[in-house]
């Protein structure tokens, strides 16, 4: 087995980690699991999620767990000029291939030396941890049922933790610090001027930064 094919799933099995996660704040938050499982199966980014279940256990409503959501959602569509050359040229399959751009599956694309290599450590991570997230849900909707307080363990911070995880080995390489200082002074920027969520989002430019420095062989 490759490497970047051991990274990806390695990746994949820490962020099912973080799946048992959002199953336990998901049901903290009053989901059921058929609610739980459909997210995670057709909204699968763990930001919008983790929002999403915020702004419900905090008594907000549906519409702005949804405005949220989306704000949070709508960075993956700066990462398409990063892995188009990765994804299939025909409609309808590049149309599905674009449920699986998120911020896993670009960053293990992405840092793979050739287009070839980027295709396939897409492809293996994305169904890797789409599989893992579905199974982590799950079991984190049934043990949440156990615990009372999510955050008394610290759960909360458990994607943070793995959003940061997921930037660190990118940092090694020159487009990577581009990204990372563009996207972190963007969002430092946008803070005092912008609702919550809406700084990740333009932080999201530090990607469109980073690629544009190395394109894609």
């Amino acid at each position: 087995m490759t490497q970047h094919r051991k990274d990806g799933i390695l990746l994949a099995v820490a962020t099912g980690v973080v799946g048992v996660t959002f199953g336990v704040l998901a049901d903290s938050a009053g989901l059921t699991i058929a609610q739980g499982a459909f997210m995670s199966a057709f909204v699968f980014t763990g930001a919008s999620q983790f929002a999403a279940v915020s702004v419900i256990s905090s008594g907000g409503t549906i519409a702005a767990a949804l405005g949220g959501a989306l704000v949070l959602a709508a960075r993956n569509t700066l990462y398409g000029p990063a892995v188009r050359a990765m994804l299939p040229n025909r409609l309808l399959p590049r149309l599905g291939a674009a449920q699986f751009v998120i911020d896993e599956t670009t960053a293990m694309a992405t840092a793979q030396p050739d287009r070839h290599s980027g295709r396939d450590a897409f492809w293996v991570t994305s169904i890797a941890l789409w599989t893992l997230w579905q199974v982590g849900t799950l079991v984190g909707m049934l043990a949440g049922r156990s615990i009372a307080d999510p955050s008394a363990y610290g759960l909360d911070a458990a994607f943070p933790a793995a959003f940061i995880a997921l930037i660190v080995p990118h940092l090694r390489r020159v487009e990577g610090r581009i990204a990372a200082a563009v996207g972190g002074l963007a969002a430092l920027i946008a803070i005092p001027f912008t609702p919550a969520g809406v700084p990740i989002l333009i932080a999201a430019v530090g990607v469109v930064a980073g690629s544009a420095r190395r394109p894609v062989q």
